[in-house]
């Protein structure tokens, strides 16, 4: 079943607040019981205690309901534990069964689905073939590498049937090759299971390539949540989302691939961009993540620079930092926005200001294989 088949109607809502020790955590968020919802902020905020809250392993006053069942409601003596919630929870470290084999991991967790799970029934095969453990049943824990690890633990995880999938930073202990493995698995989970994800995440780029909405949170609070691509289009929201890996998503569609420079090439509304060849076929579309401090502006269209991405566009908004060089400018390209961190000096001598037409240059290296986004459509 395709995640985006549930009604919209069904949604979780989470309310929790409290004191654990000197950490003071309220929070609250509404978001649909479909498709994968990011918890992200920086470390110390409260993403692994709200996961925590919600498995039952923490017990802090609030209510948390998942369409029209309740696990939690303090206000009627409600809460469920943890045994009885059917919840899939993956670590940042894979934390399997070092005695058992891969294929007994797994049929680990089956067992226990047949005894608690609650969730949607999946095959055994369906999750070997969805996540690309076939090869690995026979082998011991030990010998396995760090994203083979993850990806048996998500399996074992599946398998126990959940209701809801929590994914605590499953990528952090992993280096950015093994990160870039695992990836394209997590995003066959999204678009082939109906299982709701909560996933904990400080990196962006993770969050911009896998999830659909996001909860912004920080030093304890929610800050604002909504659908990834406009959060990430807001400038107010910088102590929160961080500024070096600032960006937007930019929907495209590929037009030609050209085998003899390694290019393909793309139309957004009407404009051309071009990246390094992918294997997205031609007609498709597909998403990129384009970082704010990888985009400049002019005011008149440059010639004779290597720069091969250059798109007409209007300034639609300006934050000046204080105490800072920096700026940070939205424009408006094709329906969509694209985010340029230039410098105040820059924003002086260009003139710029809202309305303004401009032009924003994109290397086309910046587009990074992690910064592909190959999935054709989102929820939420």
């Amino acid at each position: 079943m395709n995640p985006r088949d549930i009604g919209d109607a069904a949604t979780i809502d989470a309310t929790f607040a409290g004191r654990l020790g000197r950490f003071e955590l309220d929070i609250g968020f509404q978001v649909p019981m479909r498709g994968i919802t990011a918890l992200f902020g920086p470390s110390g905020c409260g993403k692994t205690t709200i996961l925590r809250c919600m498995a039952g392993l923490q017990h802090l006053p609030g209510r948390l309901t998942l369409g029209d069942e309740t696990w939690q409601d303090c206000a009627r003596g409600v809460f469920l534990q943890p045994h009885r919630r059917p919840v899939g929870y993956v670590f940042q470290e894979a934390s399997l069964f070092e005695h058992l084999s891969v294929r007994r991991n797994l049929t680990y967790g089956a067992s226990r689905a047949e005894r608690d799970g609650a969730g949607p029934a999946l095959d055994f095969g369906q999750v070997v073939e969805l996540l690309g453990i076939g090869a690995l049943l026979d082998r011991a824990p030990a010998a396995l590498s760090g994203g083979e690890r993850q990806r048996v633990a998500i399996g074992r995880a599946l398998l126990s049937r959940p209701r809801l999938l929590l994914m605590d930073e499953p990528l952090a202990a992993l280096d950015r090759a093994t990160k870039d493995e695992i990836l394209p698995y997590l995003e066959t989970l999204h678009d082939s299971l109906a299982i709701p994800i909560l996933y904990v995440s400080h990196d962006i780029s993770e969050v911009a390539r896998l999830a659909d909405r996001i909860v912004v949170l920080s030093r304890g609070r929610t800050v604002t949540e909504g659908p990834v691509a406009n959060i990430l289009e807001r400038l107010d929201l910088h102590p929160a989302m961080g500024r070096f890996e600032a960006g937007v998503v930019l929907n495209v569609r590929v037009v030609r691939h050209e085998q003899g420079f390694r290019l393909t090439h793309l139309d957004h509304h009407g404009q051309a961009l071009v990246m390094p060849m992918t294997d997205a076929p031609v007609g498709s579309e597909i998403r990129l993540r384009i970082r704010a401090r990888d985009v400049s502006l002019a005011t008149v269209r440059p010639t004779g620079i290597s720069i091969r991405n250059i798109l007409a566009g209007t300034v639609a908004e300006i934050v000046e930092e204080p105490d800072t060089a920096f700026a940070e400018t939205l424009v408006e390209v094709g329906g969509a926005r694209i985010r340029s961190r230039v410098t105040r000096a820059s924003v002086a001598e260009l003139g710029l200001a809202v309305g303004k037409p401009v032009y924003a240059l994109v290397k086309s290296i910046t587009f990074e294989r992690r910064n592909l986004i190959t999935r054709t459509s989102r929820a939420g």
